[in-house]
Order: structure tokens, then C-alpha cells, then sequence
């Protein structure tokens, strides 16, 4: 199948295909003598893993370590679940991370009077004119 039709096939946009490409993660079966790339079911596939996997935001290394395992029939599964609970560690930082800056801005707009004066404790933390809160 061409570009197009692996698109509908996966659900992954002809860009991210290309990108994916370009990454190592996925390559066309051949070229056509025009050269337009061709897939088949096997690359569609791992389109659709990569996708997935995007989706759960892995990042594009672990995808090609999770690729290298999918194709390993030998693999230990304690190396994916390593890489799943090393994802998890991740997520759970950046949840942290994120849950600061919302209650900082929480903080901030409550302290905000939203009217017509300039003063603005918004713009004076982005500005780094920090008061103590």
C-alpha cells in the first residue's frame, strides 16, 4: 500500500510517518521506481505500536527499545515491565511537576483583583518580582 492508504490503515498521519522513518522506527517495504515508499501489513502494524505507544507518552527511545523487544520472540518480559514502570516514574514527575505550577497560578489568580488597576501578581511572579506567598 502507499503513504495514503497506510495512513487510514494505522491512524497515523503521513508526516508522523515520515518522521518515523526518518527515527529508524519504521521502514517502507520498498520504493517504487517512481520511488513512492510501499508498506505492507507488517509496517502498518508498527505504525500502529508506535502510535499507541505516543499515545502513552512513551518518548521516541524507549519506542525503539519496545520495537526491539516486540521483535525479540526470546525477550523477558522483565525488561518491558522495567521500561513500563521507568515510564510510570516519569509520568509521576511530571504530574508533580504540573500540580506545582497549577497551584502557583491558582495562587496567583486568587490574588489577582482582575480589575482596571496594573498592578498584577501574575506578571510581577512571571516578571520575577516574586512576592513571599
Amino acid at each position: 500500500m502507499n503513504i495514503g492508504e497506510a495512513t487510514k490503515a494505522s491512524g497515523v498521519s503521513a508526516k508522523m510517518i515520515r518522521y518515523y522513518e526518518q527515527a529508524g522506527l519504521v521502514r517502507p517495504m520498498h520504493r517504487t521506481e517512481s520511488n513512492y515508499r510501499v508498506y505492507g501489513e507488517a509496517e502498518v502494524e508498527v505504525l500502529r505500536f508506535v502510535n499507541r505507544a505516543r499515545h502513552l507518552g512513551f518518548p521516541m527511545k524507549q519506542i525503539a527499545l519496545l520495537l526491539e523487544l516486540l521483535r525479540n520472540s526470546n525477550r523477558p518480559s522483565s525488561e518491558v515491565e522495567r521500561l513500563a514502570k521507568e515510564h510510570i516514574a516519569e509520568l509521576d514527575q511530571r504530574i508533580r511537576e504540573m500540580t506545582a505550577m497549577k497551584n502557583t497560578l491558582e495562587y496567583l489568580a486568587s490574588h489577582c483583583r482582575g480589575d482596571s488597576r496594573p498592578e498584577c501578581p501574575i506578571l510581577d511572579e512571571l516578571a520575577g518580582n516574586r512576592q513571599k506567598h
